[in-house]
């Protein structure tokens, strides 16, 4: 086992192509936030046990392993947050790809998903979602000078160029939809190596992925155009993200809606805990929409 930095401490173990680290939270050890109503149920179990395993996806800045061989992000400091509020000390964090979160989540491997993961009908009908933690539009990826004038998924399927997409992202599904075969990858990196070797010609994302992957890559052979929101069917795609719960333990989601409500509800203290990452007041879910609306395909 090899010794591992987060911003607090922690323990790294490599395990089934999975890197897991022991991640200290910032909670007071269990005051009045942090014990369950009855001292019963899931959240009462984590809690006496002091830890909970929650799976990542390497995808900056939501969630993603620094240059120190720290996991950090947005997504990551959310959980801090809120876990450490309601009493459990330890976040044991596992980094899976992308698309095999949910399955790993339902197979036991992790207790939930913190990754931006879109709010999606199908995903609904698998998983539990948190109420919306991040807002979200679209970009991509170019060769500088964006040689194709590619600006949102219709240039895309209107030209004669090969796009990348996340395996499991709602890139890929905007791409099906129009008609687009995407050539899949797995993480970020994947899709930017895609087009600087010429597999691919553009690779689609969120923006605020992108902007943030090419700003701290020391490139200058990509660049990213603006943010979109994608449009299908004449239907525009607004969207949002969220933390991901086993279908049995919508108490435990509810206990984490409290304490996001907290946090998302006050522009400032919204910025604080994600703002170091990139993250905007453009990114805060300001209540036009809910999770309730995101699974019933009501949105657009």
């Amino acid at each position: 086992m090899m010794s591992a930095r987060t911003r607090r401490r922690g323990v790294m173990a490599v395990t089934g192509g999975a890197l897991a680290l022991v991640l200290a939270a910032c909670g007071d050890g269990g005051d009045g936030n942090g014990t369950a109503e009855g001292g019963e149920g899931r959240l009462a179990e984590l809690q006496e046990a002091g830890t909970i395993t929650v799976g990542f996806a390497g995808e900056a800045p939501y969630s993603f392993m620094n240059d120190e061989g720290e996991l950090v992000g947005a997504s990551v400091a959310l959980q801090e947050r809120i876990w450490g509020e309601l009493g459990i000390d330890n976040i044991e964090g596992v980094q899976a790809e992308f698309g095999q979160l949910i399955q790993g989540l339902n197979a036991g491997r992790f207790d939930i998903v913190a990754a931006g993961m879109s709010i999606l009908p199908d995903r609904c009908e698998q998983a539990l979602f948190s109420d919306p933690e991040f807002q979200y539009t679209t970009a991509l990826l170019v060769e500088a000078g964006n040689p194709h004038g590619l600006t949102n998924m219709q240039s895309i399927a209107e030209s004669d160029v090969t796009m990348a997409a996340m395996r499991g992202a709602i890139e890929a599904d905007y791409a099906n939809d129009l008609g687009i075969e995407p050539v899949l990858v797995g993480d970020p990196q994947d899709g930017m190596d895609a087009v600087t070797s010429g597999r691919a010609d553009v690779f689609a994302l969120t923006g605020i992925s992108l902007n943030w992957m090419v700003e701290n890559s020391g490139t200058d052979a990509v660049e990213v155009t603006d943010s979109f929101v994608a449009e299908i069917d004449g239907v525009k795609q607004y969207g949002a993200g969220g933390t991901v719960f086993r279908q049995e333990d919508e108490e435990l989601r509810d206990a984490y809606n409290e304490h996001l409500a907290d946090i998302v509800g006050d522009e400032e203290t919204y910025l604080d805990v994600v703002g170091e990452w990139g993250f905007t007041a453009e990114e805060r879910p300001t209540g036009e929409f809910t999770t309730e609306e995101l699974c019933a395909g009501e949105i657009g």
